[in-house]
């Protein structure tokens, strides 16, 4: 089992300050509550160190974007990680909130046992990169899954459905592994499946639907320059297979060249 985690989290008046510790202690997850004001949220990440820090999109004094900055500004030695929820959801706001440090954003309400189990996933993937995680060469040493989810964001996915961190991992599989893109529905679903603990069709439903939400709300220009043809001709969306490909084959391209 996963080390204690402390999580500070920013509360509502009509929050169930007990049903929160209680779900949560089952993912040995250790919550403590800060009022919705940033000032006051940044005093008690110095004082209590949180592992983790779930807040409010806007809050009084300093909202969340202001409060990343400030932590990143202070430089500390271990800053904590930065979860965002909100109940607007704004593809502009979340692609700001994302590239000022976030590890998630999460849309209001939620299931406090899905809220756990991302938390618990989010620690692990943070984990194996102190370890030494993957890096790739010419990305001024960020990991591939950051380059990765910085081009998520732009095409416009957003980062709280399911398919978000289904095509995240696919991807990663086919950068590392090109050969597996030719066989999507034997080992690319499978894999991703198992590691989430669902099923290969819900896989490819879920990656279809963020595509299709991607199209709907992303930046054309963005689009265009991933997938010209296919919003500019008569084909339609990518599919899956086509939509993993392309952005795995502008990555390793760019490895190649900045090496």
């Amino acid at each position: 089992m996963i080390e204690q985690i402390k999580l500070l989290m920013t509360k509502a008046t009509n929050d169930n300050v007990t049903e929160i510790q209680n779900v949560l202690a089952n993912y040995n997850i250790v919550c403590s509550f800060c009022s919705k004001d940033g000032d006051d949220l940044l005093r008690r990440i110095e004082t209590d160190k949180p592992n983790v820090v779930l807040m409010d999109l806007f809050m009084t004094s300093t909202d969340s974007i202001g409060v990343m900055r400030s932590v990143k500004k202070e430089q500390m030695q271990n800053p904590p990680m930065f979860i965002v929820y909100s109940s607007f959801d704004s593809p502009i706001l979340e692609r700001e909130v994302m590239s000022s440090g976030a590890a998630y954003f999460v849309l209001k309400p939620y299931k406090l046992t899905d809220l756990g189990e991302s938390i618990i996933r989010l620690v692990k993937t943070s984990k194996l990169k102190v370890k030494g995680g993957i890096k790739t060469a010419g990305f001024d040493d960020y990991s591939l899954e950051l380059k990765i989810t910085e081009i998520l964001h732009q095409i416009g996915v957003p980062a709280h459905i399911k398919g978000y961190h289904y095509l995240r991992d696919s991807i990663t599989m086919a950068v590392e592994k090109p050969d597996i893109i030719n066989a999507v529905t034997k080992r690319l679903y499978p894999a991703v499946a198992k590691k989430y603990e669902t099923t290969s069709s819900r896989v490819e439903r879920a990656i279809r639907h963020a595509i299709e939400v991607a199209w709907d709300r992303g930046d054309v220009e963005v689009l265009n320059s991933y997938f010209g043809y296919t919003i500019q001709g008569s084909r339609g969306k990518p599919t899956n297979s086509e939509f993993i490909a392309m952005i795995s084959d502008k990555l390793r391209l760019q490895m190649r060249n900045a090496s």
